[in-house]
């Protein structure tokens, strides 16, 4: 006697079930146990259980489809790493009427998600700062062994809230990382000091991990009213309007970029104590985390400068940067 006669006389198959095939697709995709469960409830070995499973694909009785919204993000993703010559885009959906605090979750959620997929063990990751960064270093929750979280700008005097030594600490904490914080100013008085510091042995070794990371994760901040930078206090309002009648576009790390993703530079940047951008592009895995309307002008300005390897954004991002002529 066949395996499914002895099963149908145990009655093991519903009678609303056609046969033990359609039944074990059931159990396996509707109840979501997996194939040993539903090999020991049938009373047949695990590949019958998978052969049942393929059959009942072939008959047609499972179809399976990916929901349109994934696909949708998927085809941004795609487009976007075509576009700006990435190695990934992440695209999280955003939904009409959401507001500020609800995309900020969902991008830190994503970038803390791609973080977790790229570390590993014994490596250096460099972290900026700001409200984007430090929703990232609040979702991440996968520690990783060895691993050492560098902050790449000195500290600011302004908000606190997400400033760089607390993204760094909160990144590392979560990691369970060694945390280093960079113990100078984020803006020095002259150029001449800020060379003398950098020249220090404990920063002159900290600029030594950042040029030898393999991972950096920062947001990105325009120059309007709401700016991080005007917040945090590092640039003062002259400062930064400054840039803006020079053509900025784009805060990227403390740095000023214009349309076309080139640094513009004033005195303001030889006394910035920070990564410089070249130091930024030589890192290998460079992931830049941003999103909303606001942000469409700084990203486009910064991926064209190729500042960026990995991007994680949203849906309405995502198509806005799109919509535009390369």
């Amino acid at each position: 006697m066949s395996a499914e006669a002895q099963i149908r006389g145990r009655g093991a198959v519903p009678a609303e079930f056609d046969d033990i095939v359609i039944w074990a697709a059931w159990l396996y995709y509707e109840e979501s146990l997996n194939q040993s469960d539903i090999a020991a409830r049938l009373g047949v070995s695990r590949a019958s259980v998978v052969n049942y499973l393929q059959e009942a694909r072939e008959r047609g009785a499972v179809r399976i489809s990916i929901d349109a919204g994934v696909m949708a993000r998927h085809s941004l993703s795609l487009a976007l790493a075509a576009r700006f010559g990435l190695e990934e885009a992440l695209v999280v959906p955003v939904q009409p009427g959401d507001d500020a605090a609800t995309r900020l979750a969902a991008l830190g959620a994503a970038g803390a998600r791609q973080l977790e997929r790229m570390l590993t063990a014994g490596e250096t990751l460099c972290i900026s700062w700001g409200r984007t960064v430090l929703a990232v270093a609040d979702a991440i929750s996968q520690p990783v062994e060895g691993l050492s979280v560098v902050q790449v700008t000195g500290a600011a005097m302004g908000r606190r809230d997400f400033s760089a030594e607390l993204c760094t600490a909160i990144m590392a904490r979560n990691l369970g990382a060694l945390s280093m914080v960079m113990h100078a100013p984020a803006v020095l008085s002259s150029a001449a000091l800020c060379t003398a510091l950098r020249e220090e042995p404990a920063l002159s070794e900290q600029f030594a991990l950042i040029r030898k990371a393999r991972t950096i994760v920062f947001g990105l901040g325009g120059l309007g009213p709401d700016s991080t930078m005007r917040v945090a206090g590092i640039a003062g309002t002259d400062e930064i309007d400054a840039y803006a009648a020079d053509g900025a576009e784009a805060v990227l790390i403390c740095r000023f970029l214009d349309a076309g993703g080139q640094q513009i530079r004033r005195d303001f940047d030889s006394r910035m104590m920070g990564i410089e951008l070249d130091e930024l592009r030589a890192i290998p895995r460079r992931v830049c985390v941003a999103g909303g309307p606001g942000k469409i002008a700084a990203l486009r300005a910064t991926l064209k400068g190729g500042y960026v390897s990995h991007l994680v954004t949203d849906t309405e991002t995502a198509a806005g940067l799109l919509a535009q002529t390369p």
